[in-house]
């Protein structure tokens, strides 16, 4: 039989022990913001879009049909949203389009073993109205900084519902170069002649590594 002393000390363990996992559970679940990069937040990349919309609630059987495209994603991988932050590709050395190809411009080329792979899909993605030229932000969590940011549109004709996004899609309609670190990063846009659903993708290579990250934002062109 333990004695009180050790009875004690074994409880005490135990109830240190259930601290210690709940820690790590914290630690490896969630939102994944405490190794958060950034995304682009206005107009939001479709990550960060399904996150901040259905995060508090998003097992409601309701976003199947008041939300199809962002429900299609929560049910491929809730981790995509919980991670808005992480898509990105290191070592790229501006090889862009070798590292994200046709049809995988959305996933950030399927990074992450494929965990955002259903961002990739054609369909009625919610959009944010914007005019012809207007003021994107980019939200910089870790304040890495950019060597550049760049912003391309797709040409009038694509269809976001139907197309799958390739790079002969795009044309550019935004860049800027040398961005110190900063919590929010703005970056203007003019991408004239385009009207309806379109899809702005953004190539953002930060500047305190070689490290990419790509997101794809639905918007709707309003004259």
């Amino acid at each position: 039989m333990l004695s009180l002393r050790a009875l004690r000390a074994t409880s005490l363990w135990r109830v240190l022990a259930a601290f210690g996992f709940a820690l790590v559970l914290v630690a490896t679940t969630g939102t994944g913001n405490a190794s958060a990069h950034g995304a682009i937040s206005d107009p939001p990349s479709r990550a960060y879009d399904c996150y901040t919309r259905w995060a508090s609630n998003w097992q409601d059987p309701a976003m199947e049909t008041e939300d199809p495209m962002c429900y299609q994603a929560w049910q491929a991988d809730p981790n995509a949203m919980w991670n808005w932050n992480g898509q990105l590709r290191n070592g790229v050395g501006g090889d862009h389009q070798a590292a994200v190809p046709d049809g995988t411009l959305c996933s950030a080329g399927l990074t992450e073993n494929g965990r955002y792979a259903a961002l990739d899909k054609p369909g009625p993605w919610k959009t944010t109205p914007v005019p012809s030229s207007f003021t994107m932000n980019l939200l910089d969590n870790s304040h890495h900084g950019a060597d550049y940011i760049r912003v391309y549109a797709t040409t009038q004709g694509f269809d976001p519902t139907t197309d799958v996004l390739t790079w002969g899609d795009l044309e550019l309609v935004g860049e800027e170069t040398n961005i110190p670190t900063s919590p929010t990063t703005p970056i203007e846009v003019n991408a004239p002649g385009r009207s309806g659903h379109h899809i702005l993708f953004t190539v953002w290579q930060a500047s305190h590594a070689d490290q990419s990250y790509y997101f794809c934002s639905d918007v709707e062109f309003t004259s």
